[in-house]
């Protein structure tokens, strides 16, 4: 996950300031060195990265930080605020337009996930309850129309083409088209390049000058750091854009281009990509991610997603079930299913408060719920609503028909067995509890 070594190196720090116990100007000053060098090796924009240590240490080094009860907290605190500011300070949404439809513009380098999450985002909305349409403007990339017709497929969002026709003329030909077929939002899919070019920004400039565009949005890769942010500032510069939507945070990045891009551009993160899958995009919430990056976990974010992936009217059956002690394999891999489609088990332990430190060394293997699931598929409908015929025989047929072995099917036994038990235990607000997001033994 991008800001996992930054995260780390800075937790390390605070570490050291609460050992202290009461704080010295030399103790923040030793601090703020290290945090210096941590953001540095983040790839942090360096005059960011001054600013940003200038304020910390100001506000850190007061009469009322060195002389409180908890000094180390109160350092804590402050660097907190300050990296939600640098991040941008509060969500900034995508601006819909007063009289449809409104007209989003992707822009970015080619390789910055530009066209996929550009069907994430269009898919995003339609979740929301709109009518998205995607227009195919890039005309010089091979295959790139044929691209964004399969991602637009995947996330059931139409797309407008007209092969390589002048980009202008597509753009106004899929506006009517929006028109007549009652699509409220528009995202188009511009033509990318390998490195920022005056043909490029020129055609850019040419469809805004021609189409009345709601919001310019570029894609920056996370993962190439302060080139991402050079790109951003020279697409500001020159055709000038809205907000950002970052892509591949899910990475092992350093985290640089989100710290600085606001920074150094003025223009917010406004959604982050966060996962292969076309599902995997989120609103980006600089508070949220200050307090992951500080290792303070991100609740607000693991609630939501454990609201979009677990289904209302399954988890009331489940209640019911629960109720009458009806707990059965099937009920385990439904549960399985919906915590595979929160996404990735690191990326939603990394959620959870001090998961920086006391899963450090854990290693989640992204395949266990996958086999977990092949195990419960392998079994025949009456052994999986009846786990205790399950003997000898039984485990070895199944394990046969997913190709694993008699133990695996036994550790997953053992498994439902405590889910199970806790489940009997959970009654009156437990169960409302359950509505709202299944079982916590699964996770």
């Amino acid at each position: 996950m991008a800001f996992s070594g930054l995260s780390e190196k800075i937790n390390s720090v605070f570490a050291r300031l609460r050992s202290k116990g009461r704080l010295t100007e030399a103790d923040i000053k030793e601090a703020m060195r290290e945090v210096r060098r941590a953001l540095l090796e983040a790839d942090v924009n360096f005059k960011v990265v001054r600013d940003f240590v200038e304020k910390v240490s100001t506000r850190a080094v007061g009469t009322q930080v060195l002389e409180a009860l908890s000094p180390a907290q109160q350092v804590i605190k402050i660097v907190n605020e300050e990296l939600t500011e640098l991040l941008g300070g509060k969500e900034e949404k995508i601006h819909i337009a007063s009289k449809p439809p409104t007209i989003i513009m992707f822009v970015g380098l080619q390789g910055s996930g530009k066209t996929t999450n550009i069907a994430k985002l269009a898919g995003y909305f339609k979740k929301q309850g709109k009518r998205p349409l995607l227009v195919a403007c890039d005309i010089y990339r091979p295959a790139a129309i044929d691209q964004l017709k399969v991602v637009g497929g995947q996330v059931g969002v139409p797309v407008f083409e007209m092969g390589k026709d002048d980009p202008v003329k597509i753009v106004k030909a899929a506006l009517s088209h929006a028109m007549e077929h009652s699509n409220d939002m528009v995202f188009i899919d511009t033509a990318g390049r390998l490195h920022v070019d005056t043909e490029l920004m020129d055609e850019l400039r040419r469809i805004k000058s021609e189409i009345d565009v709601t919001e310019t949005i570029l894609a920056v890769d996370a993962m190439t750091g302060q080139d991402a942010v050079n790109a951003a500032s020279a697409f500001n510069d020159s055709v000038g854009i809205d907000g950002v939507l970052l892509t591949k945070t899910d990475s092992d990045s350093r985290g640089g281009a989100a710290l600085s891009v606001k920074a150094v551009t003025g223009k917010p993160i406004k959604f982050i990509g966060t996962g292969e899958k076309l599902s995997d995009i989120e609103v980006f919430h600089p508070d949220r991610m200050a307090s992951r990056i500080l290792g303070m976990g991100d609740m607000l974010s693991l609630i939501e997603k454990a609201e979009a992936a677990f289904d209302e009217k399954k988890a009331a059956e489940m209640a019911e079930k629960l109720r009458k002690n009806k707990f059965t394999l099937t009920d385990f891999y439904d549960q399985l299913i919906q915590v595979q489609n929160m996404g990735d088990m690191s990326d939603i332990l990394a959620m959870l408060p001090g998961a920086n430190k006391a899963l450090k060394n854990v290693q989640v293997d992204p395949k266990q719920l996958t086999r977990t699931a092949a195990i419960i598929q392998s079994m025949t409908p009456y052994e999986r609503e009846n786990p205790g015929i399950l003997n000898f025989n039984r485990k070895k047929r199944i394990a046969a028909g997913c190709g694993l072995k008699v133990e695996d099917v036994n550790r997953l036994l053992k498994q439902y067995e405590a889910t199970a038990k806790m489940a009997k235990q959970f009654s009156g607000a437990n169960m409302k509890k359950l509505r709202r997001g299944g079982f916590p033994g699964l996770f």
